[in-house]
């Protein structure tokens, strides 16, 4: 029997969000330029793309995460999420654009709006579930400086999204998004533990963490034989933060094997 994240779902902080302890990363179906993969890929097909979703729901996923920075992910997760919306936690962000080929940022409150307004058009939803800034780098001026906050607080107001945060790169940026936000989508994985102050603060704070690179490549700290996956969800799933760490596969061979392992380090650790 193939192991599932049913039954296994927690909540996102204070938010009232119950997700899956994988989410689907979806920047492959809609970008493959200028991505950190270490090997080439082609972009999946509507049908491909279609049965991928629907195996993650058999699998217990039911976090999608997404960007206007993913190239074409939210103008075709909108079709294809037809009639499905009350099934999945939809995850997106605002700040970083992506058109030929590169990538600019435009952290306004003006862009802020439209940009949401966009995604919800795109992902052809009323509202989206947690919305957060996709980070350059520089978290603690764009979180004091550019007013983006005030403009997420006015759309959840609005009923436009129901949380917000930030995908950040630096402490100091993380531990600002929880004060005043609803979630930190921050790197921690094998190789990098650097950001973990800020699932501590979540913890005492009942924030909500999202894992980004969670299985980071660079597993020659790992004993000869050890499981790559398997000791980077026991890293990740000891810190009781943390609801969801994303993962960008294609791949359903890949998908699968990884919902088996979180699902086995989870019930270990419960």
């Amino acid at each position: 029997m193939t192991q599932t994240l049913h039954g296994l779902h927690r909540p996102l902080g204070a938010t009232g969000l119950m997700v899956s302890p994988l989410g689907l990363g979806t920047v492959k179906i809609g970008r493959d330029q200028g991505v950190k993969y270490p090997n080439g890929f082609t972009i999946p097909d509507d049908a491909s793309v279609r049965n991928l979703l629907a195996l993650s729901q058999d699998l217990g996923i039911n976090l999608i995460d997404t960007a206007p920075a993913y190239g074409t992910s939210e103008t075709r997760l909108g079709p294809l999420l037809r009639g499905q919306r009350q099934d999945w936690v939809i995850v997106s962000k605002v700040g970083e654009e992506f058109e030929n080929g590169l990538s600019y940022f435009d952290f306004s409150p003006a862009h802020t709006r439209l940009s949401v307004e966009r995604s919800l058009q795109r992902l052809e939803t009323d509202y989206i579930d947690m919305l957060l800034v996709h980070s350059d780098g520089n978290d603690v001026s764009i979180l004091r400086d550019s007013g983006i906050y005030l403009a997420l607080s006015e759309l959840k107001r609005e009923g436009k999204i129901r949380g917000f945060g930030l995908s950040g790169k630096t402490v100091e940026g993380g531990l600002l998004a929880l004060a005043d936000g609803d979630c930190a989508m921050v790197t921690y994985n094998l190789n990098q533990q650097d950001e973990r102050p800020v699932l501590d603060y979540a913890q005492q704070h009942s924030k909500g963490i999202l894992i980004k690179k969670a299985l980071a490549s660079g597993h020659a700290c790992l004993a000869p034989g050890e499981d790559p996956v398997r000791a980077s969800f026991e890293l990740i799933f000891a810190h009781p933060a943390v609801s969801s760490a994303i993962i960008g596969t294609i791949n359903p061979q890949h998908l699968t094997a990884n919902v088996a392992s979180a699902a086995a380090v989870i019930r270990d650790i419960n």
